[in-house]
């Protein structure tokens, strides 16, 4: 069967390449198998909400579509999340619910871009992203990666990539795949850059319930909806991922707009998705702030573990899910080192080109699914895989 040229030249989905690898292998139980893969929160939602869907399914209610842009009282308390946490809100209106955050980006890039346009993209870029614009025809434009600041945006080198045919600044805030926050003060100054340049600022925001403070002051402006657009999750924030539990905001005009998308690709996220989200907005608070600290906690043992541990491999960013490291194997690509790590190591991690053009010599570790009792070990790991 022929399949469009296009499609053929995109990247197959780095987290299903890197675990076909595990094909057929099995693994001692003196060394099991480690997963720093995939960023899956590694606990369940708590129980009042598993609860709270169980008896919703005594509600034929529960099975029936929705407004394509979600019910209005589940978009009002996501709103009322977003004033407790940024202390400024959208209204309802401003708010579409989706699947996950991945048909959030989608609907606001179908939204803005033609095929041909450009998206300037910060390297390493979330790969869900290029992979995305790519399949649509829009041109990636890589803001180089900087190792010496952890790949945070430079105003200067962003403003220097916009052409004619740009119509949006994409950014990930915290990084995936660095865990790198962009401070608040650079996420305006980038926002007035794309006020200047009459283009678009896109925030994918998948973990800002893991920053522990307000991640910017945006939604306090006026003047955010002429060129602000925000790709959330609230996947990760309530351990839904399986739900697939997105919101796209944007100025209301500009929801509008993507309804007709909405309606085309899904109708509208699912009911029982929009009934945990509610759930969740309304009363899980603290239970949010209570794992967003294990996270860090995790992340400062991983850190200090890892260091302290003198590897040949060299941690150049991390933040509360991810680790981004630069591996010591100078002729071998990211795929090669990661592949390495699986047969010597038995642990699994992603290679750095999947993050974009020119990341060979680095890997992603995310520790999501590993609790602070596993880290001694999966640092173990490196430290016995020798260089090359």
């Amino acid at each position: 069967m022929q399949v469009s040229g296009q499609i053929a030249e995109i990247q197959p989905p780095p987290i299903t390449e890197v675990k076909s690898w595990l094909a057929g292998r099995t693994f001692p139980a003196e060394k099991p198998l480690i997963d720093l893969c995939q960023a899956v929160p590694g606990y369940p939602p708590p129980t009042e909400l598993i609860e709270h869907l169980k008896q919703s399914l005594d509600d034929p209610l529960t099975f029936k579509y929705s407004p394509d842009e979600g019910l209005h009282e589940v978009r009002e308390a996501v709103c009322n999340w977003y004033q407790r946490y940024y202390h400024g809100s959208p209204t309802p209106e401003q708010l579409c619910l989706t699947i996950g955050a991945s048909q959030a980006f989608w609907l606001a890039i179908t939204s803005l871009c033609l095929p041909g346009d450009e998206v300037i993209v910060q390297l390493p870029a979330y790969f869900d992203h290029p992979m995305g614009l790519q399949s649509l025809g829009i041109k990636p434009v890589y803001a180089p990666f900087d190792p010496e600041t952890a790949g945070q945006p430079n105003l200067e080198t962003i403003n220097n990539l916009i052409s004619p045919k740009t119509k949006a600044i994409l950014l990930v805030t915290p990084s995936n795949p660095t865990g790198a926050i962009i401070p608040p003060a650079q996420i305006t100054a980038l926002f007035e850059l794309a006020q200047a340049r009459n283009i678009s600022l896109i925030l994918d925001e998948t973990y800002n319930a893991f920053i522990g403070s307000s991640p910017h002051q945006l939604f306090n402006r006026p003047d955010w909806t002429d060129n602000f657009i925000q790709i959330s999750s609230f996947g990760k924030t309530f351990a839904l991922t399986g739900l697939r539990c997105g919101a796209l905001i944007a100025a209301e005009d500009f929801i509008q707009q993507t309804l007709k998308i909405q309606d085309s690709m899904v109708v509208c996220q699912p009911r029982p998705t929009q009934l945990a989200l509610e759930f969740g907005c309304r009363h899980l608070d603290d239970w949010v702030t209570k794992n967003g600290t294990m996270m860090w906690q995790r992340h400062n043992q991983f850190k200090a573990t890892f260091l302290a541990a003198k590897t040949d491999f060299e941690l150049t960013a991390s933040g509360s899910f991810f680790a981004w490291v630069k591996h010591p194997w100078g002729t071998l690509t990211g795929r090669q080192a990661a592949r390495k790590l699986v047969d010597e190591a038995n642990l699994i991690c992603l290679p750095g080109e999947a993050f974009g053009p020119g990341l060979e010599p680095y890997l992603r570790l995310a520790f999501g699914n590993i609790d602070v009792t596993q880290i001694p070990e999966a640092v173990a790991r490196f430290q016995l895989i020798q260089s090359a």
